[in-house]
């Protein structure tokens, strides 16, 4: 029997979330999210809405209540909660698994314990307690905080010893972890999955470009060696099989210049890194999230073309509705979030441009992209 499928956030990735599962008609007969802001983008592609916090104890049951199997577009919900309900409601990834990767600090302790290659990093109770282990790390250093944050929103990067107290104060006494920077020569990631039954499938890796900490373009492939790429991939594999749970994840890594492989981090969901996959993939990320927490088998990730994520920002300086924008251009995919109102740096909508064939590179592409970023221009509606 076709199942109802609860989504605890029904943003963006909620809403493609919605869109795979309609397609998805014979296992999946309806979708309910749940999520603050009303009339959110999951609900204007059709999803029965519960408008409430992420974190809320009374809402999270009612969409338990309402649904046969619980999954996630954002990491906020709470674990204590999910656990409660779990022995009535099926729940991917499953509390565990959200609840090591939503503390930043238990999510890098989890992998080192597993001997899998992370930076150095250390728990920090104090000013003091900051002061005094900072001297085992260079400047350059990275506090973090360890819950409730994306986007970078959660890291300050403390450059000398005068900014020790700045750096502390900012995050309002949050539970913070200290980590050692790394001078990376890419940033990267593979979108792996996992389903119920065990079976692991990852996605090629891709190579990611950010601005001011929030992702701005992601390649498919990366720009790497066949060595890196593999090495990648393993780390990945490996990461699926300790966590264990159902679902796509993102692994995001750091590719040093000596070309070792380090994890910054673990979102336990569908990622904006895998976007790319809705026209370069015979799966897309949505729907391999969908066929892995309900136990079937995974969908084809073979990279069919490469292509180039580009997102769409709300620029800064303004607030406020927008005018539609528009792109045309042969195999180039424009996909708008639904969101009315702008706001600065808020993921707006984003474009994929594909490859036309084989003899198409990706420096092509990306003069492709540098043309159509510079067309789609975020403007106040009359």
């Amino acid at each position: 029997m076709p199942k109802v499928l609860g989504i605890i956030g029904g943003g963006q990735l909620g809403m493609m979330l919605t869109e795979a599962a309609k397609k998805m008609s014979e296992h999946i007969s309806d979708v309910v999210v749940l999520d603050p802001t009303e009339n959110c983008p999951a609900a204007k592609v059709g999803a029965k809405q519960i408008v409430a916090d992420f974190k809320d104890e009374k809402a999270i049951i009612e969409l338990a209540s309402r649904t046969d199997i619980l999954t996630y577009d954002i990491e906020l919900g709470s674990s204590d909660v999910l656990k409660t309900i779990e022995s009535k409601t099926e729940i991917n990834p499953s509390p565990d698994t959200l609840e090591i990767i939503q503390d930043k600090f238990f999510q890098k302790s989890f992998l080192s314990e597993n001997d899998i290659p992370v930076t150095d990093f250390v728990k920090i109770d104090s000013l003091l307690d900051l002061e005094k282990k900072i001297k085992n790390f260079k400047f350059p250093a990275l506090l973090k905080v360890r819950r409730d944050a994306y986007d970078g929103r959660g890291n300050f990067k403390i450059n000398s010893e005068s900014e020790l107290k700045l750096s502390f104060e900012y995050f309002k006494k949050k539970k913070t972890f200290l980590e050692k920077f790394v001078d990376f020569r890419m940033e990267v990631s593979v979108i792996a999955a996992r389903n119920t039954k065990g079976g692991i499938a990852t996605f090629p890796l891709v190579e990611n470009i950010h601005e001011e900490n929030i992702l701005r373009m992601t390649i498919a492939p990366a720009r790497v060696s066949t060595e890196i790429s593999k090495k990648a991939n393993q780390v990945a594999i490996r990461t699926m099989q300790v966590l264990k749970g159902a679902g796509v994840f993102a692994i995001e890594m750091f590719v040093t210049k000596e070309n070792g492989i380090l994890i910054n981090e673990i979102a336990p969901r569908v990622h904006n890194s895998g976007h790319h996959t809705l026209q370069s993939s015979k799966t897309s990320q949505f729907e391999q999230h969908l066929k892995a927490i309900l136990g079937l088998e995974l969908g084809d990730t073979t990279l069919l073309h490469p292509t180039i994520m580009y997102n769409i920002l709300g620029p800064q300086g303004f607030q406020g509705k927008f005018k539609p924008v528009t792109i045309e251009s042969e195999n180039v995919f424009l996909k708008m979030y639904g969101k009315t109102e702008s706001k600065p740096k808020r993921k707006l909508g984003h474009f994929n441009v594909m490859a036309k064939n084989d003899n198409e590179d990706i420096s092509s592409l990306l003069s492709k992209v540098k043309k159509l970023k510079n067309s789609v221009i975020i403007v106040p509606a009359n």
